[in-house]
């Protein structure tokens, strides 16, 4: 199958783990996709989430997740999250990524959630925040440019 045939699928089912799936860095990582509504009159919000893996541990002496490990999960969630709403087939092509670390990232779950500050035409801008425990005390926040094909 190709990409364009299992986005279109997983669009239809509402099921993004195949797509996900379909992502060797997505699939290295553990990254996987979750549907939160805030209240039953909105849509469906996605969210991110990056379970404990002892494989993605960068410094084992706290143990803290790799800081690297931590921007390709917001990165490739910021991508996902574009693919999941908007009408494109083509994967996003990253313009530049900006991200602030903001406390470690312990030896836990870790969560994402992006919001689309402008999409254009061509370009899109979108902001994203990890965090592990409590959603008001994010481990990292960033910033992504994307050039919409």
């Amino acid at each position: 199958m190709t990409f364009e045939q299992v986005l279109t699928a997983a669009r239809n089912n509402k099921d993004y783990r195949a797509l996900i799936e379909s992502i060797p860095y997505a699939q290295l990582i553990g990254l996987q996709a979750l549907e939160q509504n805030q209240r039953a009159d909105e849509p469906s919000t996605p969210r991110f989430y990056l379970p404990k893996n002892p494989n993605n541990i960068g410094n084992p002496i706290l143990p803290a997740i790799h800081g690297g490990v931590i921007g390709g999960f917001m990165e490739m969630s910021a991508s996902l999250h574009l693919l999941m709403t908007m009408d494109s087939v083509a994967m996003p092509k990253i313009i530049d990524f900006s991200l602030d670390y903001l406390r470690a990232g312990r030896h836990q779950d870790t969560y994402a959630e992006c919001q689309v500050w402008r999409q254009g035409n061509r370009v899109a801008n979108v902001a994203i925040t990890a965090w592990q425990s409590d959603i008001d005390q994010p481990i990292a926040t960033a910033r992504a440019h994307f050039l919409l094909v």
